[in-house]
């Protein structure tokens, strides 16, 4: 029975370790918000999930190797968000903070650049603020939510 409980607690160890690193990988690679995934965002989501999988859980097909690993991710990913939400300072990590786009009427590259968007993207989303005009723009931000706010000049 000793062994088994240490099987489970390698598979929780295994998944907390998986959810650490998946995290610096969606932020090193971009930080597009789910208000702006494309079908190939979400491909690639799902199959994360396929790819490690049996590493969360380490080769163990048991029920509860994969309960201990859903309930790890869980409490992991809540006591992630209580530390962000009491440390503010963190939440540059996981890019959780609005992020300025256009200021009078010009592009921000580095921003469009850190937030994973094209001038493209961006200026779908103005026209669909019913906003064609850049030069009518003060300024658009990206907001945590994937949403982009436009104030006009």
């Amino acid at each position: 029975m000793n062994a088994q409980w240490q099987s489970y607690g390698i598979v929780a160890l295994h998944t907390l370790i998986i959810y650490i690193y998946l995290i610096v990988l969606v932020r090193v690679f971009g930080r597009r918000q789910l208000g702006q995934l494309t079908i190939i965002d979400l491909l690639v989501i799902i199959l994360l999930g396929s790819t490690v999988e049996t590493a969360m859980i380490n080769g163990n097909t048991a029920i509860r190797a994969g309960l201990i690993s859903a309930t790890t991710l869980m409490l992991a990913n809540f006591l992630i968000s209580k530390l962000f939400a009491r440390f503010k300072g963190l939440r540059h990590i996981t890019g959780s903070e609005p992020a300025l786009l256009i200021h009078d009427g010009k592009f921000i590259q580095e921003n469009l650049k850190r937030s994973g968007l094209t001038e493209a993207d961006l200026m779908e989303a103005l026209r669909g603020r019913e906003c064609a005009d850049l030069q009518t723009v003060r300024s658009a931000v990206l907001e945590v939510d994937g949403t982009v706010n436009i104030i006009r000049k």
